[in-house]
């Protein structure tokens, strides 16, 4: 009872709270990108599925040996049945056909729930996309997550809430800093999908980290320091009343 008082007062002196997620169009992204998560681990599991059946009769074996996955999908879809084999190569013919023909279903699902998904993320933030490593999905997610203006007092509480704040780990003449584990973990999975996207691709950033790395940071540490400015840059878009698209990593990191 204490405690639940202490937290009522605490959260009263509070200048801003954080607002209630919306509904609308927030919530029908948030059940499609579950729905299409649903579909893909589904998925999964059926090609881990197929995979273990692979392994049946030596004929089927070698049948399917050569072929990439892909392949072996649309191959082990199209099966007939053998009835001029034996049980033991009939039963796997037919398990691989259903299984294969299970993934097919499940894949073209989840494309379909992601081309959905497209059309929301262009209604409400066409920028996003425009922005080197966002995608349809990790676009969606920060909308989910991020929800609407004014949700967030700042800027750094959004960086908080995506658990790409910098945390004092400190020890002795050490002086640096760690990854926050708190937060939205999923928000934190798409800003860390953008920033693996960008280091592999985008020169901007290969020149960011390489200059954090040169300063004396590790190339996790330097990471980190990435996600924050990330984490800046999709926060300056989604808040900006007119939205314009802001400048690169560099551009950003030297504003900093």
């Amino acid at each position: 009872m204490l405690d639940a008082i202490r937290a009522t007062k605490e959260a009263l002196a509070t200048e801003h709270l954080i607002h209630p997620r919306l509904r609308g169009e927030r919530e029908a992204l948030r059940v499609l990108l579950a729905t299409r998560h649903g579909a893909v681990l589904a998925s999964t599991a059926a090609i881990n599925q197929l995979k273990a059946l692979v392994s049946a009769p030596d004929e089927l074996r070698a049948e399917l040996r050569k072929l990439g996955r892909p392949a072996q999908i649309a191959h082990c879809a199209q099966f007939r049945d053998r009835p001029a084999q034996d049980l033991e190569h009939r039963m796997p013919v037919r398990a691989m056909r259903s299984t294969a023909q299970r993934i097919q279903a499940l894949q073209a699902e989840a494309r379909e729930l992601e081309n959905e998904i497209l059309a929301l993320v262009r209604q409400q933030a066409p920028e996003l996309l425009g922005l080197r490593g966002v995608g349809p999905i990790t676009a969606a997610q920060i909308l989910v997550s991020w929800s609407h203006q004014g949700r967030f007092r700042s800027e750094a509480a959004f960086a908080a809430f995506a658990g790409v704040s910098p945390i004092p780990a400190s020890s002795g003449l050490t002086n640096r800093h760690r990854l926050n584990r708190g937060g939205d973990r999923q928000l934190n999975r798409a800003m860390h999908t953008i920033t693996l996207i960008r280091m592999r691709l985008d020169s901007s950033t290969k020149t960011y980290v390489a200059r954090k790395i040169a300063e004396g940071k590790t190339s996790r540490d330097a990471q980190r320091c990435l996600k924050r400015v990330i984490c800046r840059q999709i926060f300056k878009i989604l808040e900006r009343d007119d939205r314009k698209q802001l400048g690169n990593v560099e551009e950003l990191a030297e504003a900093a």
